[in-house]
């Protein structure tokens, strides 16, 4: 009995597992929900101090928020633009003439070479002339014969008249004779003419140029027989000096070409290679063509030029740029700096606190790497061409020769640094070499 009643106190009574492990339990779910606690206020007060930075500060934020990027630049000036037109063109000579020999015969004689540059009048070729002199020579002899006919018809008709006076003869015989002179006076006159036409074919024989100009290869050779009118003839030649190129045009530029010329202007006109790098010659604008072709919206037209070192060649493609008109004292920047918005274009220009800000332009006239603004930009100020892609409306950008500057400090700063860990570092050696010779001495 005395065993029952023990005191729950008494060490020698032995405690439930359960309630051991229980126990444990309390405790550690007590631990952990002090370790939320705490890291919930934590986290409070991190968004708490957050906010009210951001509040108190909103320009330090929104300044740490914008990118700053270095930037390429050039200053808007003012400057003449060509309002400018270009096509593409092909180089036609203003004359070619296939030269065929009026004449038939077998060719003995050729006096040029090929790709010859010729003038008018200088012979080309020889066909034999043996049969054009014998047929002068016979038309010769043939008018000879008929005016001595001519002549002694002349005698009689004078003296039949002189009988007819004295009544000795009959008068029909006297209007007889008059016929017989009329008719030889007309056999003398076409003898006169095949004299003429023989003098001609024997001329025919030797064949000359027409024009000035290049000659192309040669068609035919000494010894060929060759008819009058032969398709390929003896030779071609083209002229090439001056010469013309013939390029199209929009049809919306009609009216402004017509315009300029209508007011005595002269159009210069340019001509580039293909790639559009070399000058191949300059010339002047001549006119358009007197309609518009409806299929392809365009108007031909023709420019002339002088091509003395024969650069322009009969069918080369070349480009053609008309001037129009010249644009004066605009305002010219860099192609580069224009960029291409939702808005419209636009440029930055950086203002004198080193923050690029927008500014909406309107584009005119372009001419190879710059551009002319109508509106919208003043002269003298810096426009963004490298590094725009990393700026928005007042961001802050450092130019090159600012970036150089700040290197060059930095690696003053760095080297000065340096100079300064050296010099500690001698002090710290030689401090401790003196401690060491005072220890060893003592």
């Amino acid at each position: 009995m005395n065993d029952v009643h023990k005191s729950a106190d008494d060490p020698s009574v032995l405690r439930d597992p359960v309630d051991s492990r229980s126990s444990l339990w309390r405790s550690r779910t007590a631990s952990l929900l002090l370790v939320v606690l705490c890291l919930a206020l934590l986290g409070g007060l991190g968004w708490y101090f957050a906010h009210r930075n951001a509040t108190q500060e909103p320009g330090a934020a929104a300044n740490r928020r914008r990118p700053t990027a270095t930037v390429a630049f050039a200053v808007a000036n003012r400057a003449d633009i060509p309002i400018r037109l270009d096509a593409l063109g092909t180089v036609t000579p203003v004359a070619t003439a296939t030269v065929r020999p009026q004449v038939s015969g077998v060719i003995t004689q050729i006096d040029y070479h090929e790709g010859q540059l010729v003038k008018p009048g200088e012979e080309l070729a020889r066909i034999d002339p043996r049969p054009f002199q014998l047929a002068l020579d016979q038309a010769i002899a043939q008018l000879a014969r008929d005016e001595a006919e001519l002549e002694n018809a002349r005698v009689i008709l004078e003296r039949n008249q002189t009988l007819l006076a004295q009544d000795s003869i009959a008068k029909q015989d006297v209007d007889t004779q008059a016929a017989t002179v009329k008719q030889l006076i007309g056999t003398v006159a076409s003898d006169k003419a095949a004299v003429g036409t023989a003098r001609l074919n024997l001329a025919y024989s030797k064949v000359v140029a027409p024009i000035s100009g290049r000659l192309g290869l040669r068609p035919v050779d000494v010894g060929n027989y060759i008819a009058a009118g032969d398709t390929n003839g003896v030779a071609t030649i083209t002229q090439l000096e001056p010469i013309d190129v013939v390029f199209t045009l929009p049809a919306d530029s009609v009216t402004a070409v017509q315009q300029r010329v209508a007011a005595g202007a002269v159009l210069p006109a340019t001509v580039l290679d293909r790639s559009r790098t070399n000058v191949l010659g300059t010339g002047t604008f001549l006119t358009l063509d007197n309609q518009i072709d409806t299929q392809t919206g365009t108007v031909r037209a023709k420019a002339r030029f002088d091509n003395p070192k024969g650069v322009l060649f009969p069918n080369q493609f070349v480009n053609v740029q008309l001037q129009l008109d010249t644009l004066r004292s605009a305002i010219v920047v860099p192609a580069a700096a224009i960029r291409h918005g939702p808005n419209g274009d636009f440029v930055y220009v950086i203002a004198q606190d080193n923050t690029a800000h927008i500014h909406d332009v309107k584009v005119g006239p372009t001419i190879d790497d710059r551009a002319s603004v109508a509106s919208g930009l003043q002269g003298g100020e810096r426009v963004v061409t490298e590094g725009g892609d990393r700026l928005v409306d007042g961001s802050v950008v450092r130019l090159p020769g600012q970036m150089q500057l700040r290197n060059a400090q930095s690696g003053g700063s760095w080297r000065s640094h340096q100079g300064a860990n050296q010099q500690n570092g001698a002090r710290q050696r030689h401090s401790r070499r003196q401690n060491g010779n005072g220890a060893s001495t003592g």
